[in-house]
């Protein structure tokens, strides 16, 4: 299965909470209610919600769908919407206001405004979109940072694998030394992919470490480094003096280091992750983004809304725990899976 399918199937919690809404907010109008202006807001459907009648038995395009003028009363329940998949006020607002440019007061069906949010969500996510950077120095260290849960051990397994695979030879560094279960499980990935893992006793200095697992991978002449880090946010400062001695340890050993800071973010959030991001920022000098567990919630338009605010590069997403559930991102891809459309212009 090609991962533009894995995603357009398991995206379906997001994807129906747009799909649904949007067909109540079609329908408003359609199904005899007073005209847009005098009709009162639609209620939007819960994410498991089934989707309307009338555009299962019409079908959402063609020439005998439903359809209803783009009005002003019609963009604020497309805002409301859009913030509910927490798509952010802002980029909800900009979109909406992108999708209305030359079609105010046109009837539209659903599917063609899925078609025109697709391309205003594609549009956003295209600059943003590009793999992670490899470079010719050996090793290459990337730090992978994130609060504990966001899925950084796994991603950190997947990327290492996905790697060895591609002909790249690859060290961890299991620097989250205050949980031995994080350990243990990139131990579990590193016996999969063949690749080496590097510990120290539960409560040991991360930084020592990393400096450590410098000196191996370039003494195995490796091409990456990857180096785990502890997420413990509750405590900021610990954090921060954690982070800033592991970036000064191993520049000892290379003044370029770390060549690639990854934040690895859980879509299962929400705008939380936006917090994330800020936080992490100022923490660490992040260079791109991971979303992983889009699988698992109805608030996919987060992944919008980082894209617009920051502008940072997100190098892949995941949607499920095995090795070819994480992949490189695409934009359109995303955002035909995330709003169900059938074309982006």
């Amino acid at each position: 299965m090609s991962f533009f399918k894995k995603l357009k199937n398991r995206l379906t919690r997001s994807s129906d909470k747009l799909s649904d809404g949007l067909d109540a907010i079609v329908e408003e109008t359609a199904e005899g209610a007073a005209p847009a202006a005098e009709a009162p807001k639609a209620e939007l459907p819960k994410a498991d919600a089934s989707p309307g009648l009338i555009s299962r038995v019409l079908g959402g395009a063609g020439p005998g769908a439903v359809k209803r003028e783009l009005d002003d009363e019609m963009l604020e329940q497309l805002e409301e919407l859009l913030i509910s998949a927490d798509m952010g006020v802002d980029t909800a607002l900009r979109v909406t206001a992108n999708m209305a440019e030359g079609r105010f007061g046109k009837k539209l069906s659903t599917q063609e405004i899925k078609d025109l949010l697709a391309q205003e969500v594609a549009r956003i996510m295209e600059p943003v979109a590009r793999p992670m950077p490899l470079y010719a120095k050996k090793p290459q260290v990337v730090l992978v940072v994130g609060v504990n849960g966001a899925g950084k051990t796994t991603t950190i397994g997947k990327l290492a694998s996905q790697f060895r695979a591609a002909g790249k030879s690859v060290v961890i560094a299991a620097g989250d030394t205050f949980r031995a279960a994080a350990v243990e499980q990139l131990q579990v990935w590193g016996e999969r992919a063949g690749v080496p893992v590097l510990t120290a006793p539960e409560g040991s200095d991360p930084a020592s470490l990393a400096f450590d697992a410098m000196v191996k991978a370039e003494a195995d002449g490796a091409d990456l480094l990857l180096i785990d880090t502890a997420g413990r946010l509750q405590n900021r400062q610990d954090l921060m003096e954690e982070l800033a001695k592991i970036v000064r340890v191993i520049r000892k050993k290379d003044e370029t280091a770390p060549h690639n800071t990854l934040l690895v973010l859980d879509a299962t959030t929400g705008q939380n992750a936006l917090n994330q991001v800020e936080t992490f920022q100022k923490l660490a000098d992040v260079s791109g983004l991971v979303m992983t567990k889009l699988d698992g919630t109805a608030r996919g338009g987060v992944l919008v809304a980082l894209a617009d605010k920051f502008g940072l590069p997100i190098h892949a997403i995941g949607v499920g725990e095995q090795i070819d559930d994480l992949d490189a991102f695409d934009p359109e891809d995303f955002a035909k899976a995330l709003t169900g459309a059938e074309d982006i212009k």
